[in-house]
């Protein structure tokens, strides 16, 4: 794999961000990779607002993965007491299953602890992706038991294509 760089988003990134998250989520451009929430939610995932008022949460950081100077992947990183709510995770999907996930989600496990001292991570999940909720327990994550409703309604989270879609809570010791 070549060389990965890491850096913090700026405002002047939410254009290519907001590509990417749609690209590794919603629409046809998603089913590349395996990520792909199509079959669930139609709509958008994030805009340039909300991209941007993440890039400028005091409490929260988003984190940038380059390759050969192009996006790749991104993540953010909420501050909340001793933990770090983990989000807006997207790897690029043509570049999808080729472990480029788990190196974005060690270097966001990595600055959560030692840039902020937090000692679990958390995030949430849409309980109908078994799949996804597979990868996290593979990298450590346990299912609290805990759920949240999902937004129906608000369109800023999507359009749901199926009925009783909810939100389950991961978490891992950092």
């Amino acid at each position: 794999m070549t060389v990965l760089t890491f850096r913090t988003a700026q405002e002047s990134d939410v254009p290519a961000l907001v590509a990417l998250v749609e690209s590794a989520y919603r629409g046809e451009s998603s089913r590349a990779g395996w990520t792909t929430e199509a079959d669930l939610l139609d709509g958008r995932r994030t805009d340039a607002e909300g991209v941007a008022e993440v890039i400028r949460q005091d409490a929260s950081v988003l984190l940038i993965a380059e390759q050969r100077g192009g996006l790749v992947a991104c993540c953010q990183l909420e501050r909340r007491g001793d933990a770090a709510y983990f989000g807006m995770f997207s790897v690029r999907p043509d570049l999808q299953a080729a472990g480029l996930g788990r190196t974005v989600l060690a270097r966001a496990e990595r600055f959560a602890r030692e840039e902020w001292g937090a000692a679990r991570m958390e995030m949430t999940v849409i309980e109908q992706r078994a799949d996804l909720i597979a990868w996290y327990e593979r990298r450590g994550f346990t299912r609290t038991g805990e759920y949240s409703p999902f937004p129906y309604g608000d369109e800023r989270f999507g359009v749901p294509l199926h009925p009783n879609l909810r939100f389950e809570h991961l978490t891992k010791r950092l």
